[in-house]
């Protein structure tokens, strides 16, 4: 078996450790057998259906967002994105990233920018910034990260939040929701990396990557996680 991990503008999105994010799912799938090709896709590069088997799209500043939000609308990526997330394909996006694949993103100086309304959701910038350890209860069980942003993102009513925040600020601050899943994609804002202290979450990606790809259930093969499960609990015992 194979997969093509698609990196969505890795070069100008990709602060925080979101990176890892990709060490994280290269290894873990390539210590089960399965070969790894990394497809990093940023501004004018092309993407077609079925080229890439599972999407990440890190965070960025604002420079960075305006000019990845005009390619997102100017060129099919957009589109491509959305119409694979629609038939299954597994997509991971944090802060800018999340931010452009909902409705728009409001920053305090400058124009709207569109997103490519992926998720139910849309943000604001504010003058408060939300920083420091964020833990939540989710699906996949309790999630750890690290997040630091000033937007504020807001679900719309039919949006289905990915956890319920336990320390922190998650999506805006106030609803003590963080993040928002559709279909098999994910937006939060849990840098940090996310997934190498979330083994559960990247193994979750892979599967369902997996699946949609060969279009049969796949169990993966078992990893020895002692050490991410100190990394986890290590944070939810000293801030949970």
């Amino acid at each position: 078996m194979n997969l093509t991990v698609g990196y969505l503008y890795g070069d100008c999105m990709n602060i925080y450790g979101d990176t890892g994010n990709i060490i994280c799912l290269t290894k873990r799938a390539q210590w089960r057998g399965i070969e790894v090709k990394v497809k990093n896709l940023s501004i004018g590069d092309k993407l077609k259906s079925k080229e890439v088997d599972v999407f990440f799209f890190g965070g960025g500043q604002d420079l960075a967002q305006n000019e990845v939000a005009l390619d997102l609308q100017t060129t099919s990526k957009g589109k491509v994105i959305k119409a694979e997330v629609e038939r299954g394909v597994p997509l991971l996006s944090i802060c800018g990233g999340y931010q452009l694949l909902g409705y728009y993103y409001q920053p305090q100086n400058g124009p709207k920018l569109p997103g490519i309304e992926l998720f139910p959701v849309f943000t604001q910038a504010s003058s408060e910034r939300m920083i420091g350890n964020i833990i939540i209860n989710s699906q996949f069980g309790e999630l750890v990260g690290f997040e630091n942003h000033s937007g504020k993102t807001f679900l719309k009513k039919q949006a289905t939040p990915l956890g319920k925040v336990v320390k922190g600020f998650g999506n805006n601050g106030e609803d003590k929701t963080e993040g928002c899943i559709y279909k098999n994609a994910i937006g939060c804002y849990m840098h940090g990396s996310l997934l190498p202290k979330n083994p559960a979450l990247a193994d979750w990606l892979i599967q369902r990557a997996l699946e949609v790809k060969y279009q049969k259930p796949i169990e993966l093969n078992y990893l020895n996680d002692s050490l991410e499960k100190q990394a986890h609990e290590s944070v939810v015992s000293r801030f949970g």
